[in-house]
């Protein structure tokens, strides 16, 4: 039997022959969620009260809005897409090439960068934010960022010392995902040859809208049982070395096993466009309704707890999440097929972007404060340059020698 994710299908507009296993739409689409990204840091400073590592003067309740829009649905679509070429890898490799490959692109790039990037930023932090006397970066380093030092009596935290991956918590969750589905794979593996092949899953038909409301309710239920212990925003090293927030797991486990059922079930390919463009239009009003009413706390939601208001809260998350994601898939799909040359650059690019963009957010941060401009507009500036710059970084590192196996 063939791989499940191929499609012998080539006269459809989105595959193209000899990349049956690949569609350029979903790397259009994941280069506009690398761009999401950017926009969502370079807000970070500027709108919402989470923490981050530069403070503006001036805030936006649009920012506010669009960082908690945002964060409703475009990193578990992030673990849907990545999800998705997860099993053709595995198929095309093998188990222990997979786990190499895994180790190797994800495992690498998460610990250097966590012992690079990451102290760099939180140095910054440090000396801009924290009452402690002035001490050098191999100092703090060392002492502070690696815990060698002593921790300070009234050490601000959160947590001590300051060693964690910062943004780069997707990666090590793309990882463990990806180990996870391996054993998911081994027990079904497991149960098939116990029971004969009798027992193989058959083929799971495209779900309609009953289908897509059941995985949102879902998806609801399980974050606000949660979301009783851990409000959003709230961040706990899950297993000691598991950084995560919790309030969102359900959302990311549920997109990722989604992206590996999309795949097996060739669900891409054949979900109507008809159900797509209704869940679009469902995500887009969800999306939109905050901006009308004059920003998130209108709406008056509560961030956890067993009130009302957290449920409505969930599942209006849980909606939004659904029909965004559905949606800009069959989106793209119909109308952001094309495989141009410098879309292609763009999305090779894009997964090393991820990994340097944030210190060049928070640089032009930084170097624009002084110009003291309204918060939209500073946002804008720092949106726009830090795209226009990261694409191009990111492209130059992937060509360094030894980077481009790993980026």
């Amino acid at each position: 039997m063939g791989n499940p994710c191929a499609d012998s299908e080539i006269s459809k507009p989105w595959l193209k022959p000899g990349r049956l296993t690949r569609m350029d739409y979903l790397d259009n689409l994941r280069v506009a969620l690398v761009m999401l990204v950017v926009a969502h840091h370079a807000a970070q400073a500027y709108g919402p009260p989470d923490w981050w590592y530069f403070r503006g003067d001036r805030r936006s309740w649009l920012l506010a809005t669009f960082s908690v829009v945002n964060g409703a649905f475009f990193m578990s679509l992030f673990f849907f897409v990545s999800a998705y070429f997860v099993p053709t890898s595995r198929d095309a490799k093998g188990t222990s090439p997979f786990v190499r490959g895994r180790f190797r692109r994800l495992g690498i790039p998460l610990v250097v960068g966590t012992l690079t990037i990451i102290p760099g930023l939180m140095y910054s932090y440090y000396n801009r934010y924290r009452d402690y006397p002035a001490i050098s970066f191999w100092r703090y380093y060392r002492d502070v960022f690696l815990g060698f030092g002593e921790r300070p009596e009234d050490w601000s935290g959160p947590s001590w010392p300051d060693l964690q991956f910062g943004h780069l918590w997707f990666i090590q969750h793309l990882l463990i995902y990806s180990l996870f589905y391996l054993i998911c794979r081994w027990l079904a593996g497991h149960v098939v040859r116990i029971r004969g092949a009798s027992a193989a899953t058959r083929p799971m038909g495209i779900p309609g809208h009953g289908g897509l409301v059941a995985l949102s309710l879902a998806v609801a239920a399980a974050t606000f049982l949660i979301r009783l212990y851990y409000p959003l925003d709230t961040w706990v090293p899950l297993l000691g070395f598991i950084q995560a927030e919790p309030a969102r797991l359900p959302q990311y486990a549920a997109f990722f096993t989604a992206g590996i059922l999309a795949c097996r079930n060739e669900w891409l390919h054949n979900l109507p466009r008809s159900t797509g463009y209704t869940w679009l239009a469902l995500g887009i009003g969800l999306a939109g309704l905050p901006f009308v009413t004059g920003g998130i706390d209108s709406l008056g939601f509560d961030a956890g707890g067993a009130t009302l208001a957290a449920l409505a809260g969930t599942l209006y998350e849980s909606f939004l999440c659904t029909g965004l994601c559905v949606g800009l898939v069959v989106l793209f799909r119909e109308h952001f097929a094309g495989g141009h040359a410098f879309a292609r650059s763009l999305a090779a690019s894009s997964f090393a972007l991820y990994i340097i963009h944030v210190p060049i957010v928070v640089a032009l941060q930084v170097a624009l404060a002084p110009a003291d401009l309204p918060a939209l507009l500073s946002f804008g500036v720092v949106a726009a340059l830090a795209t226009l710059i990261s694409f191009p970084a990111a492209d130059l590192l992937r060509r360094l020698p030894g980077f481009r196996s790993v980026l």
